[in-house]
């Protein structure tokens, strides 16, 4: 038996209607979702068609944001300007973290650094570096990136870091990375990385103040661990 159409839904049950009379936070993320997309296809409504593909999801925003356009595309209901549509949404709610981090009036412990860099970084399939450049009172000043698809010793440049950081006046650095294998254990690389920063900073006076590896939901810190 097909499904009704929002349409045909209570007018205190549709999406739009909802949200104009009770506000955007008494929408579920399939309400919110399926505005977005304006319709899904017969017999299946926008809301249950999102509920679909978030059920996929483990009913979570974050693994949705990773979904491709062909991913997305796979489901019937959605095409290339739905996709598209969900895939902006998604990467604004990530801009939107990272600018509520930004406006921290310091960033002097591994987690403001994790903050920052897990909305850029988590979703990431390849290894990226970046430096985060801030002043003598750790307000940031903005973060560089390295490196992509690989961190080792050749590929992340201290003196490229350590250049922008002059060119900026910055006077504390962060260095950071991810681990798209979700293991934020260091590797041997990694350790050396580390060690190779801290005594070129050391050397033009620039504090090193961690080495953060980033994972979805959880980081590691070598100066929590008394690494550095």
């Amino acid at each position: 038996m097909d499904e009704m159409s929002i349409t045909q839904w209570a007018m205190e049950d549709r999406p739009r209607e909802k949200l104009m009379a009770h506000g955007p936070a008494a929408l579920s993320n399939a309400e919110l979702l399926a505005i977005l997309i304006g319709s899904g296809q017969p017999g299946v409504s926008a809301v249950t068609l999102m509920k679909q593909i978030l059920h996929d999801c483990q009913d979570m925003l974050n693994v949705l944001g990773k979904k491709s356009l062909t991913e997305l595309t796979h489901y019937k209901g959605i095409g290339e300007a739905k996709a598209i549509t969900i895939m902006a949404a998604c990467e604004l709610g990530k801009r939107r973290q990272m600018e509520e981090v930004r406006k921290r009036d310091r960033m002097n412990s591994s987690k403001d650094i994790y903050d920052l860099m897990v909305e850029r970084l988590r979703d990431k399939d390849v290894e990226e570096a970046w430096v985060v450049l801030m002043n003598q009172n750790f307000r940031l000043i903005k973060e560089v990136q390295l490196s992509h698809g690989g961190i080792n010793e050749t590929a992340v440049d201290v003196r490229i870091a350590l250049k922008h950081a002059l060119l900026n006046n910055a006077t504390v650095i962060a260095l950071c990375h991810n681990h798209p294998s979700g293991n934020t254990h260091p590797s041997k690389e990694d350790d050396r990385l580390t060690e190779r920063f801290k005594k070129a900073s050391d050397l033009m006076r620039i504090s090193l103040l961690d080495h953060v590896i980033v994972t979805d939901g959880n980081y590691y810190s070598y100066r929590d661990e008394g690494r550095l």
